[in-house]
C-alpha cells in the first residue's frame, strides 16, 4: 500500500518536495540562530547565562530569600501600585519614550528606590544628569570610594565604566569615582531614592563574584525587610506577553511553516484550471425508467384517477382528429357515435370502455389494476382506429358507401 495513495501523483510528489524544504530550513535554521546564552551578547538580562547576563545575580537574589520577581509588562502598571516599599533595578536599559520617564519619575516620586545602570538608565531617571565618558577606556577599573555615605563603604569594586555624570548638584553625592569621573551616583528625590551606575558590570555573571561586587549591589538596594523587589526586563526591547514564550526558533518556525503551507495551497489551485478528474457523463434513464419513475409518482400519489383523465384526454383528442373533427369537449357517448359512424370496425367494446375511462376520470376511489386495464383498453382502440385509418384498409373501402355520414362527419 503506497503512503497517501488516494492523492494524486502529482500532487503526492508535490507535497513531499514541500516537506523536505521544510525539514532543510528547520535544520538550517536550528544551525544558523545564535545561542541567547553566548559571552558576545551584552544585554545584562536575568533570562542569560552568559558572561554579560545577569542570571547569577538574580537567583542569588532567590536564594538569599528577597522578595524579588521579573516585572516584563508596561512600566505604567508598575508605577500605579508603587509605594515606599518597592525597590526596581533597571539594568542597561533602553527606552526614549515619555510613557517609560514618567512611570520612573513617578515610581520615585511615591517613595520608591531605583538602581539604574548605563548612559540611558541615567537618561530614564528622574533629575538624572548623564554623560559621556570624556576618556575611552574599556578596561576594568578599580573604584575609587569618594562619598561618606554608606554605600561608599562597600569596599573593592571592579567596573567598566560606559557613561559618566555632570556635577554640580549638591544634591547629587557621588559614592565611587574611576579616572575622576562619578562611576556610582546618589540622590534623593520626592519622598524616594536613586543610585546610579556608570555601568551594569559589578551585577554581571562573570563580574559578580570578582572583590565586593555583590556588596555594591545589596547596599545599593538597601535593607530586606518590608521592601518588594522588582527587576526590570520590559526595557531590554520588548514588553513580555504569553505570545513571548513562543518567541524564538519555535515561532520563526511556525511562521515559515504558515508561509510553505500557504504557498502550497495557492500553487496546489493555481497550477490548473479544471478538476483532477474528468466529470462522469450525467447517466441518462431508460425509457422503460422513465415510466417506473412516472408510475411510482402516482402510487404514492394516489392519483389513479388522474392517469386514466390524461390518457383519457389523449384518446379524445386523437381519436376527434382521425374523424376529421375538431377537438371539443364530447361525453363518452357522443364520442363513441362519432367513432362508429367513421369507423364500422371499432371494437364491441368501444362505448362500454368510453363510458368507464369518463367515469373513472372523474372518480378518486379507483384501483390502480382496474386504472391499468382501462388505459391499455384506450390504448387497444386507438391501435384499433390507426390500423383502420390507413389508405387500403377494409374500414376504408367500407366507409365508402356511406357518403352522406362521412360529409356529414366533415
Amino acid at each position: 500500500m503506497r503512503l497517501l495513495s488516494s492523492l494524486d501523483a502529482k500532487d503526492r510528489r508535490l507535497l513531499f518536495w514541500f516537506l523536505g524544504v521544510g525539514i532543510a530550513l528547520a535544520v538550517l535554521i536550528g544551525l544558523l540562530v545564535p545561542d541567547g546564552d553566548a559571552n558576545d551578547n551584552p544585554l545584562p538580562s536575568t533570562y542569560l547565562a552568559g558572561q554579560h547576563g545577569a542570571r547569577a545575580a538574580y537567583e542569588t537574589l532567590l536564594r538569599a530569600n528577597y522578595p524579588i520577581e521579573r516585572w516584563e509588562r508596561p512600566l505604567g502598571e508598575l508605577a500605579a501600585t508603587a509605594g515606599p516599599d518597592t525597590v526596581v533595578i533597571f539594568a542597561e536599559p533602553f527606552s526614549r519614550e515619555a510613557e517609560d520617564v514618567k512611570a520612573v519619575r513617578q515610581i520615585v516620586e511615591r517613595g520608591g528606590r531605583v538602581l539604574s545602570t548605563g548612559y540611558w538608565g541615567g537618561f530614564i531617571l528622574p533629575g538624572g544628569a548623564p554623560d559621556t565618558p570624556k576618556e575611552f577606556n574599556f578596561a576594568a577599573c578599580k573604584l575609587e570610594p569618594e562619598g561618606l555615605d554608606p554605600l561608599a563603604d562597600s569596599g573593592e569594586v571592579w567596573m567598566v565604566p560606559e557613561a559618566t555624570w555632570q556635577v554640580g548638584n549638591p544634591a547629587h553625592r557621588t559614592q565611587y569615582g574611576c579616572a575622576g569621573q562619578p562611576a556610582v551616583v546618589e540622590y534623593s528625590y520626592g519622598q524616594g531614592y536613586v543610585v546610579w551606575w556608570a555601568s551594569a558590570t559589578p551585577l554581571e555573571n562573570g563580574s559578580l563574584a570578582r572583590a565586593h561586587n555583590l556588596d555594591l549591589l545589596l547596599n545599593s538596594l538597601g535593607p530586606r525587610q518590608g521592601h518588594h523587589f522588582y527587576w526590570d526586563e520590559s526595557l531590554h526591547g520588548e514588553v513580555r506577553s504569553q505570545w513571548s514564550y513562543a518567541a524564538g526558533p519555535s515561532l520563526t518556525l511556525l511562521r515559515i511553516g504558515l508561509l510553505g503551507l500557504g504557498v502550497l495551497i495557492l500553487f496546489s489551485f493555481s497550477r490548473r484550471s479544471g478538476p483532477v478528474r474528468e466529470l462522469p457523463p450525467p447517466p441518462r434513464a431508460a425509457p422503460i425508467e422513465f415510466l417506473e419513475a412516472l408510475g411510482s409518482l402516482y402510487r404514492n400519489a394516489g392519483a389513479a384517477s388522474t392517469a386514466v383523465a390524461v390518457a383519457w384526454e389523449r384518446f379524445r383528442r386523437h381519436a376527434l382528429r382521425l374523424c376529421g373533427l375538431r377537438p371539443g369537449p364530447l361525453g363518452s357517448a357522443e364520442l363513441a357515435t362519432v367513432i362508429r359512424r367513421r369507423f364500422p370496425v371499432a371494437g364491441p367494446t368501444l362505448e362500454t370502455d368510453l363510458a368507464a375511462c369518463e367515469e373513472a376520470s372523474w372518480g378518486e376511489t379507483i384501483e390502480p389494476r382496474d386504472a391499468l386495464k382501462l388505459i391499455q383498453a384506450l390504448h387497444d382502440h386507438e391501435h384499433d382506429l390507426l390500423a383502420a385509418a390507413k389508405p387500403g384498409s377494409h374500414s376504408s373501402h367500407s366507409t365508402g358507401n356511406y357518403p352522406n355520414q362521412q360529409e356529414r362527419a366533415s
